[in-house]
């Protein structure tokens, strides 16, 4: 009889710790679909010049590595800088060369993603010219959880040099 009680409590905690296991790995599918759909709303943002929604996914501890320096710009400046970018440029193409590469935190309050992408844009040149150009990037963003909200902290960006 104590040998059945035993096995059956053995049975009742794995089955318990299993189902532990299958939600943890539920809810991180979740959250990772809504880091996609960042990384993808991103994409619009680019294609409409919408700097401000650009500008909402950074947090308020957001950091920017790129071309050697560490920058913590406000959010004024970021959507400054934006609004000046999208306003000398028309994006033809600013598509993933491969799916993003996104990992978690064990806790699940942060995650990164490695992006491999190509960005092709037209812009009028000194004398006036359209002239186009294509960049391939790659970086890495790291995006953390504020309550209920993801929100990108960091964003370190690389490019292959012409």
């Amino acid at each position: 009889m104590k040998s059945q009680k035993l096995i059956f409590a053995l049975i009742l905690i794995l089955t318990f710790l299993f189902s532990c296991n299958q939600k943890k790995e539920v809810s991180l599918q979740k959250e990772k679909e809504k880091i996609l759909a960042m990384h993808h709303a991103q994409r619009d943002y680019h294609f409409n010049k919408d700097s401000v929604a650009f500008a909402d996914q950074h947090s308020m501890n957001f950091i920017s590595v790129n071309r050697g320096k560490i920058t913590r710009p406000k959010r004024e400046a970021t959507i400054a800088r934006y609004n000046s970018y999208f306003s000398s440029v028309e994006f033809v193409k600013w598509d993933d060369v491969s799916e993003p590469i996104i990992k978690f935190s064990d806790d699940g309050s942060l995650a990164y993603t490695i992006v491999d992408k190509i960005v092709t844009l037209t812009y009028q040149d000194e004398n006036g010219e359209t002239v186009e150009g294509s960049t391939h990037f790659a970086w890495t963003t790291i995006y953390k959880k504020y309550g209920t909200e993801w929100k990108i902290d960091c964003v370190t960006s690389t490019n292959i040099p012409e």
